[in-house]
């Protein structure tokens, strides 16, 4: 059992059994965040994307030193693959950001995609939520590295950093659409590799020809983590986009946004579940399949006859 009041005042341990029992599907899991929410609601949650090789554990791990300076409460999630044989994290936050793993101020997760597409896992949003209850000033969320694809961060985060390395290939993302239209920072990594300007220029020629909601325009900042270049900068841009989000109202605009997908989510979720219970008891659906696979009705009129149905029920 989760001792909620425990979680509250920092205790790792019962956070660590919440995400679990969030990645487990517990039954009791639906309490448990009915219960967490009213203590949710405080904490900057950055997104960390990018083309795979790009340096996203080592630029987070970068800027959870920099958030630990100011004695800020950090919380991780890696989201790494799934491991086709045991379910869980491939990767692990035992080989990642070993400098913080003994520090008691940040909280590293890994959790697997579990066959989620988009560069996070389902019960993502959830441990923010955990880690948000539990204490954190920060949560940095860093995606599996998927490349296009990976959109779904953009739901999760205040401030959402796309990661590119020069030299990689990486430059002829920036006038594709998808990964490269979500960002709010730019974060040009391994800048001491060639074709930096190269890419500088593409991404400023990108921008120009895009309109920046709320009137934000993303920034470009060079870093090379190895060195410890470039990242007082990023910090402080990170900061500064928090501060335009607050003063210009994006901030509120964004979560009324992020709270209706997660609750048309969370609609979708439980009326699937519902259809396909009906659907495994319902024994015109058999009916209907061998009608349509003898050609005397088509699949639509099925599904339709079936909606009628269930919302007569």
């Amino acid at each position: 059992m989760i001792d909620i009041d425990k979680l509250l005042a920092g205790d790792r341990r019962m956070a660590a059994r919440a995400i679990s029992m969030i990645e487990d599907e517990d039954e009791d899991r639906q309490k448990l965040l009915s219960e967490l929410f009213p203590h949710t609601g405080n904490v900057l949650t950055i997104g960390i994307t990018g083309s795979p090789g790009a340096g996203k554990s080592s630029l987070t791990d970068a800027l959870t030193r920099q958030a630990r300076q100011q004695d800020l409460k950090v919380g991780i999630i890696a989201v790494d693959p799934t491991s086709p044989i045991s379910g869980g994290a491939l990767l692990g936050d035992r080989i990642r950001m070993q400098e913080h793993a003994l520090d008691r101020g940040v909280f590293i997760r890994s959790m697997g995609t579990r066959g989620c597409l988009g560069g996070l896992a389902r019960a993502t949003k959830d441990a923010v939520k955990v880690l948000d209850a539990f204490g954190c000033n920060i949560i940095f969320i860093e995606t599996v590295g998927v490349g296009q694809s990976e959109l779904d961060i953009m739901h999760y985060a205040d401030t959402t950093l796309v990661v590119l390395t020069p030299g990689a290939g990486d430059h002829v993302q920036t006038i594709k659409a998808g990964i490269m239209e979500i960002a709010n920072i730019f974060v040009i990594n391994k800048a001491d590799l060639g074709n930096t300007g190269k890419m500088i220029t593409d991404i400023e020629q990108m921008l120009d020809m895009s309109s920046h909601h709320n009137g934000w325009r993303p920034p470009i900042i060079k870093t090379v983590t190895t060195e410890e270049k470039g990242l007082p900068e990023l910090w402080n841009m990170i900061l500064t986009h928090k501060e335009y989000n607050e003063t210009s109202g994006a901030q509120k605009e964004n979560e009324r946004k992020r709270v209706q997908q997660e609750v048309q989510e969370l609609l979708e979720e439980k009326i699937q579940n519902q259809l396909k219970l009906k659907l495994s008891s319902n024994g015109n659906m058999w009916k209907l399949v061998e009608s349509i696979v003898e050609r005397n009705m088509d699949p639509y009129a099925a599904a339709n006859k079936l909606l009628k149905e269930f919302l007569s029920i």
